[in-house]
């Protein structure tokens, strides 16, 4: 079985997540879920960035020792992502012993081989960042990600000598175009970071002490970067130092690591160049992922827009959650959201076109055949228009999933449902059902229908996983493997179930 290893970025544990964040969680379970539909052995990683000086300033305003803050957090995150039904394989945290004791081998391995080098830093730093800038660099006087105030910093440190390999780097994306994606992303890390001049990279600080330990200069703590990108092998078992596991073998590279277009950089500089000294194979892929926005502008407590995942679980159910959040964001561009959106997207799609078509379906077999469906093989050309939308809508949400448009993809399953909408004007099973000479055509238009859901649902279940383990309780099929919707007709059962409600219209007083 081929193997596909997917990672998000691993959470900062300064504060509960909000919407924006738990979208980065949810697009790669999709991913995930549609790749286990395929057949392929799927490893999918997450889990929290716990060290910092954030975060030893938080934990000193609560009275509490950093990793108590950490653990808090940590959970906090960990439960958002189980509320919104992630399928993740691992979930790991950088206060783990383990991953210490591997990150303080490859901090030694980079110094011993010339990589780093100590020295003194003098800059412009933000805090909740956790980044130095440059006076050219600020954005109104101001960190150009958070737009928060900075600070002059003035510090002993290591640094990586990343200017070394910006040539190495910069032929590495050019020869491998997939490599970040989308391709206007990659256009901005060679022409804003890349051709301007890597500089070296602060790797260590000494201003707190809530981090891991440089074990040959314990003054220092190991910085964010080499700690925190490290995760997606130290937990995989790579070893520096002698033999990595069977694990790492096996799972590495990573087919794709998916992130924020706001820590790109990060994951397509800093870590390639890091995997290069290591002498380790990079990554096939980084996606960095548009921003969900909040009325069109980016959500932060400091604006007071914050919108939590679980709040809204609570309110309209899982996956409507995540059928917005995987619907209604781009590949390539900033999503909206607000109230209003979320609701009309739960009545549009989710409940006229979706829920409406397998109650009335289901509703319609109970009616005119007691709940029995048998294909009379009675067909029309309209029938065969309906099947080639459905077949060739696999194909379809395949390519765009390759792709990852994941929003293209999960629209291709609602044009079908749509489809069969449509079907149903067009056949009117209602007038069908007064005649007796047109019985086994309207049990033909109902298989059709039932069959045509099921191959649909075959495929929403990466999405929304809940809902497609109702349709097929309801339509009372087995048949949810992604081999028997290749051709169509496999719909078996002799009888389906009862209906019930999918989603409920929002009806706004």
């Amino acid at each position: 079985m081929e193997k596909f290893y997917l990672t998000t970025a691993i959470a900062y544990t300064s504060a509960k997540p909000h919407l924006g964040n738990t979208y980065e969680i949810v697009l790669a379970d999709a991913i995930a879920r549609f790749k286990r539909l395929e057949g392929y052995d799927v490893y999918f990683q997450t889990g929290t960035d716990e060290h910092g000086e954030k975060i030893e300033l938080k934990a000193k305003e609560a009275g509490i020792e950093p990793q108590k803050y950490v653990d808090n957090i940590a959970d906090e995150i960990k439960k958002i992502w189980d509320c919104v039904n992630t399928s993740y394989n691992k979930f790991v945290r950088t206060s783990d012993p383990h991953h210490k004791e591997i990150v303080a081998k490859i901090f030694k391995k980079f110094y011993e081989q010339g990589d780093i080098y100590k020295g003194n830093y003098s800059g412009l730093y933000c805090t909740p960042c956790e980044s130095f800038w440059t006076e050219s660099q600020l954005v109104d006087g101001k960190c150009p990600d958070c737009g928060r105030e900075v600070h002059e910093k003035n510090e002993e440190a290591y640094f990586f000598k990343m200017s070394k390999y910006a040539s190495w780097l910069e032929d590495y994306i050019n020869n491998h175009p997939h490599f970040i994606e989308p391709e206007a992303r990659k256009n901005e890390i060679i022409n804003n970071f890349i051709k301007p001049g890597l500089q070296d990279l602060c790797v260590s600080r000494t201003s707190f002490k809530w981090g891991i330990p440089v074990d040959f200069d314990p003054n220092h703590v190991v910085y964010v970067w080499i700690d925190a990108l490290s995760n997606y092998i130290t937990f995989i078992g790579y070893n520096p130092d002698g033999e990595s596991s069977p694990e790492f073998y096996k799972y590495w590279p990573a087919n794709i690591h998916i992130i924020g277009k706001d820590i790109l950089r990060f994951h397509t500089i800093y870590w390639p160049i890091m995997l290069h000294c290591l002498g380790l194979e990079l990554p096939h892929q980084v996606f960095g992922h548009p921003w969900l926005l909040f009325a069109s502008d980016k959500m932060s407590k400091s604006k007071g827009n914050i919108v939590y995942a679980d709040d809204l679980v609570n309110k309209y159910g899982v996956d409507a959650v995540r059928y917005y959040l995987l619907h209604e964001i781009p590949f390539a561009s900033d999503g909206n959201f607000t109230m209003e959106l979320l609701e009309n997207c739960i009545n549009s799609d989710l409940a006229n076109v979706l829920g409406n078509l397998v109650n009335r379906t289901i509703g319609m077999a109970k009616k005119y055949f007691d709940g029995h469906i048998e294909n009379k093989n009675v067909n029309e050309e309209v029938d065969e228009d309906l099947k080639k939308k459905v077949l060739d809508s696999v194909n379809l949400v395949k390519n765009k999933m390759n792709e990852l448009k994941v929003a293209d993809a999960l629209e291709e399953i609602f044009n079908a449902y749509r489809r069969c909408n449509k079907y149903i004007d067009e056949t009117t099973p209602w007038l069908l059902a007064k005649e007796e000479t047109k019985k086994d055509r309207l049990a033909t238009v109902l298989y059709n229908l039932i069959e045509s859901i099921r191959i649909e649902t075959v495929l929403l279940q990466a999405f929304l996983p809940q809902t497609a383990e109702k349709i097929f309780s309801q339509i009372n099929t087995t048949k949810t493997s992604f081999d028997t919707i290749s051709a169509f007709g496999q719909y078996d059962s002799e009888r389906v179930n009862e209906a019930e409600v999918l989603f409920q219209r929002i009806e706004n007083e």
